[in-house]
Parts: structure tokens; C-alpha cells; sequence
């Protein structure tokens, strides 16, 4: 199933003992590239850390561009379109990271020859073709393609980056082989609507065996909140619609996940992580996965939903970087997703709510190459902690 977006809110385990290694990050830029950088004002350090403080480091189950653009061809280029491109390139914790992590590592880029998977408008090629790449291959399969040819020759790198329009899966580039992926392939849920299988098959055909993924790990996690007023307001409601039972329309809105800005105050419990993926070398498979939990109340309170985000890192930097989508930082546009329960549950402090969250890839005869996932959770029992 697909997330449905509502809500428009401005605002947006290996051992007991060990803590998540904290992931320092800072926006400015370097004076190399002083006037060269997004408008967008962006905090100091990495959006990462409030949400590490709230993580348990149990790694239990351890081990749009966006999908809209990639998957699925414009039929035109419209004002949507236009304020979806928006959106995701005044996302400053994404945009200004990916710029981060490209300028101020420029030892991996100097001479390289990159993939841009996915690209989009080409804003990740133009940063790896500022940062010294020898050439950029940006493969986009939408007609942003070709408004992205004109912004690259608009700004005078037509030398250096070549854009091709088409999927990864059916084009063949003019080289043999790459020295660096760049894509920013992560969907709403991490996975939902996702461009993962390709970058992996990208990866797998043209990466030489040295060569570099960025970002390189993922991770997911799950906690759970309080939300009585939402649900109430927009779930609730369909049971009495001017005097008539909707209820029927109720139960699919349950079914659906609500893409939203999570207020980090109705959060319940601990947060737990579900699954950290290495890209670098994970098979297409691994995406698949079925994951325990133990959500541990910190408050007396009642939990509504489930709700899950991630964390991306880039580990062949100079300094550990990288983002988080979790209700306790910087707000994305990748928001969180919310999973509402049926019923209420009433939960203790000390009290734990145990289960187990399965994703596996949802491919329909419309869109085979679709990359949403589904979902089921199931969930057993309060069990006090002593």
C-alpha cells in the first residue's frame, strides 16, 4: 500500500549497554565554496543527534528524486511537479547534507567518474561536477531529463555531466565502469516508493570493485505516540457523517499509513531499530525483512499509532555524516509515517509493547518495477519491566 499525505503541519540489539554512535555534522560550508551554496539558513550540527538520544541501541532484526520521478514519466510538466521539486530542494537537512558531504570530501570526487541515479533536476551531479568529478553520468527517466540537460549547459558544465534519459535497467552508459554512486533513492518509510533495486542494480552492472555508494547505510526505526486529537478529527469521523455511517471509509483510512510531522512530545516510548542496511553490499532481497520490538513506556499515557522513520549516514567521509527524518529533529519532507492502531491501548510507565513489523516489496502487473512496500505488524502483550 501507499502512504496517503495529509495533515500540512509547518512544524514539524547488540547490547543494553552500548550507545548509537553519534554522527557530528556541520552545515556550514567551506570557505573553498563561500558563496556558492543554497539560501536556505541550516543548523550547526547534524539532526541526528536529538533522536540518538532518544534510541534504543538494541539492533533488533540488525543485521521523490523520488519514485514519482523515477518510475513514473510526466505526462506533463506541471505546476504539482514544479512544487515537488520545490519542496525537495529547499529541504535544507537533505539538500545542504548531500552538498556537505560532496564539498567537503572532495578527495573522494577529483577525477572520478560518477552515477547519478535518479537525478532529477541534476543538483547532485552539478555538486559532484563542482567538486572536481572527471565526469558525471546523471540518468533520469522522467522529462525532468530534459530540463535538467538545459540547467547543466545553463551553468556550464555540459563538459562534464552527461544526462540520459531513461531507467538504469535499460540504458547503457558510455563507459564501462564508475567510481562513485550518488542517489538520493529513499522513499517515504524508507521504502515505500523507493528507487533501492536501483541502485543496487546500477551498482552491481558499472560500480568498480573499489568504488564508492553514497549514502552507504540505512537504517529504520519505530516508536510509538499518543495522537487522540488527529485521530479522532480525521479517523473517528467517518463514523458519523451528518447522521450517517461512513465506517466503511474509516477502515480503509486505517489501513492507509498518514505521511506527517510527528510533535516529538506525543512520543510514548523508546524508539527501537527495526533494520540498518548497507548498500555498499546488500542483495535486492534484504529489503525484505520481518523485524521484533519492544517499545518500553517512558510515560503513563495511551498509544494511538505506530510511527516509523530513518536515518541515512555517509561513511567514506572525512567525518561520519549523515541525516535523520525522526520526530526529534530537523523537520524533512520526508516527515514520519504514522501507522494507526485500531484500538486504543492504554500503556504504564515501565510497561513494553512487544511485536514484530514485516515489509516485503508490493510489485502490481501496472508497475513492476514499483518499489512500495507493504506492511503488517503484529503485536502481543504488556509485559512489565522488574
Amino acid at each position: 500500500m501507499n502512504p496517503a499525505t495529509d495533515k500540512n503541519n509547518d512544524n514539524a540489539t547488540s547490547s543494553e549497554t552500548q550507545r548509537p554512535r553519534k554522527i557530528k555534522f556541520a552545515y556550514e560550508d567551506d570557505d573553498q565554496f563561500q558563496g556558492e551554496t543554497l539560501d536556505e539558513t541550516v543548523t550547526e550540527s547534524s539532526n541526528l543527534d536529538d533522536d540518538a538520544l532518544m534510541c534504543d541501541p538494541d539492533e533488533i532484526g540488525a543485521d521523490k528524486t523520488s519514485a514519482d520521478y523515477y518510475f513514473d514519466s510526466y505526462s506533463h510538466f506541471g505546476i504539482h511537479e514544479i512544487f515537488t521539486l520545490q519542496e525537495m530542494l529547499k529541504d535544507a537537512v537533505r539538500t545542504k547534507t548531500y552538498q556537505n558531504v560532496i564539498y567537503k570530501n572532495t578527495f573522494l570526487f577529483k577525477d572520478k567518474v560518477v552515477l547519478d541515479v535518479g537525478a532529477g533536476t541534476g543538483i547532485l551531479s552539478l555538486f559532484c561536477a563542482k567538486a572536481g568529478a572527471k565526469h558525471v553520468y546523471a540518468v533520469e527517466c522522467s522529462q525532468m531529463a530534459d530540463m535538467a540537460k538545459e540547467i547543466v549547459k545553463v551553468n556550464g558544465f555540459s563538459n562534464v555531466i552527461t544526462v540520459l534519459k531513461g531507467k538504469i535497467e535499460e540504458i547503457e552508459l558510455p563507459v564501462a565502469q564508475v567510481d562513485i554512486i550518488v542517489s538520493e533513492w529513499m522513499g517515504y518509510f524508507l521504502l515505500f516508493e523507493n528507487m533501492l533495486n536501483t541502485v543496487l542494480y546500477a551498482r552491481d552492472k558499472w560500480l568498480v570493485n573499489s568504488g564508492v555508494v553514497l549514502p552507504d547505510k540505512a537504517s529504520l526505526y519505530l516508536t510509538a505516540i499518543e495522537d487522540a486529537e488527529y485521530k479522532e478529527d480525521k479517523i473517528e469521523f467517518w463514523n458519523n457523517v451528518y447522521g450517517f455511517n461512513m465506517s466503511c471509509i474509516k477502515k480503509q483510512s486505517m489501513m492507509e499509513p498518514l505521511v506527517d510531522t510527528v510533535d516529538q512530545n506525543q512520543i510514548v516510548t523508546n524508539c527501537q531499530l527495526l533494520k540498518t542496511m548497507d548498500i555498499s553490499k546488500m542483495a535486492p532481497g534484504d529489503a525484505s525483512f520481518t523485524a521484533p520490538f519492544k517499545l518500553v513506556a517512558e510515560r503513563d499515557d495511551y498509544i494511538h499509532a505506530l510511527v516509523a522513520y530513518f536515518d541515512v549516514t555517509f561513511t567514506k567521509c572525512h567525518k561520519l555524516t549523515g541525516f535523520s527524518t525522526g520526530p526529534k529533529s530537523r523537520a524533512t519532507h520526508w516527515k514520519q509515517t504514522v501507522l494507526y492502531l485500531e484500538d486504543v491501548l492504554t500503556i504504564c510507565e515501565g510497561e513494553a509493547l512487544v511485536g514484530s513489523m514485516t515489509m516485503w516489496p508490493a510489485v502490481s502487473e501496472a508497475k513492476p518495477l514499483d518499489a512500495s512496500f507493504d506492511w503488517i505488524v503484529m503485536m502481543g502483550y504488556f509485559d512489565p519491566i522488574c
